[in-house]
């Protein structure tokens, strides 16, 4: 185990000890994350229901506006911006661990908190790294496509799956994706449910969710890669199946962080 220097904010804080972690730690909170998903249903749908809700607006905006060539990079990036949107599902998680009610209207409590600045500063951060990813794709589709606009969305689909401007969009889109990806998982896999868990600072946790990816880069690599893959299993029938594994990813998280960060 790795302890971390303390660091001095008035008042002396031991930045949490980080944990080495495994396969089976995927595995134990990915089952986790079901178990309170079944526990807790009616609180986890009501949350999640959001996430394809806003989706399905946002296509169907741009299905019906010139901005087409970002209805992708729009579905993809729910990832960016997801572990802020699933501080409710960490804190009913929380809850139950613990014993006390898991009823929805708790689902926010730790906004109330002090640490609720530093969740509404990773917020704020996600936001804008989502934000710079749609500027960036935007610039992809410019830089191998000009400013010509699609003339249907049957048409787009046709001349990216068939010509090699096409594969150039997907390939490079798609490792500029992985990038900011990397950069979200590292950031906030840690940090946010600990703001939700601790009376820490922002910067506290995100140096404790880097030192717990430096630590343990293959395995959390891996996460990434199954949240990814669930999450694009999710989106196909229309974003409705993200009603259920967006929420079943938001609490395998908890589960995820108290291995890496023990109570």
């Amino acid at each position: 185990m790795t302890t971390l220097p303390a660091r001095d904010l008035g008042h002396t804080l031991a930045r949490p000890i980080v944990n080495a972690i495994g396969w089976n730690d995927l595995s134990f909170a990915l089952r986790r994350g079901v178990d309170d998903f079944l526990a807790m249903p009616t609180h986890a749908l009501f949350i999640g229901l959001i996430y394809p809700l806003v989706g399905i607006v946002l296509a169907t905006f741009a299905l019906g506006a010139e901005v087409l060539p970002l209805v992708f990079p729009l579905a993809a990036g729910f990832a960016l911006i997801g572990p802020f949107a699933a501080v409710g599902l960490y804190e009913l998680s929380r809850r139950r661990e613990q014993g006390l009610s898991t009823d929805w209207a708790y689902a926010f409590a730790s906004l109330s908190r002090p640490a609720a600045g530093g969740l509404i500063g990773i917020g704020l951060l996600l936001a804008v790294v989502f934000a710079c990813w749609l500027v960036v794709a935007q610039g992809i589709y410019w830089a191998l496509y000009g400013d010509t606009v699609p003339d249907s969305a049957l048409e787009f689909a046709r001349d990216v799956l068939t010509t090699p401007r096409g594969w150039a969009l997907i390939a490079i889109g798609n490792l500029v994706g992985f990038a900011f990806s990397l950069l979200v998982l590292a950031v906030s896999v840690v940090s946010v449910p600990m703001l939700v868990d601790r009376n820490v600072d922002t910067l506290t946790a995100i140096e404790t969710s880097l030192a717990a990816f430096r630590r343990n880069p293959r395995t959390l690599l891996a996460w990434g890669a199954v949240v990814a893959g669930l999450l694009i299993l999710g989106s196909l029938p229309l974003f409705v199946g993200l009603a259920v594994v967006m929420p079943i990813l938001g609490h395998a998280t908890w589960h995820l962080y108290r291995r890496v960060v023990p109570a």
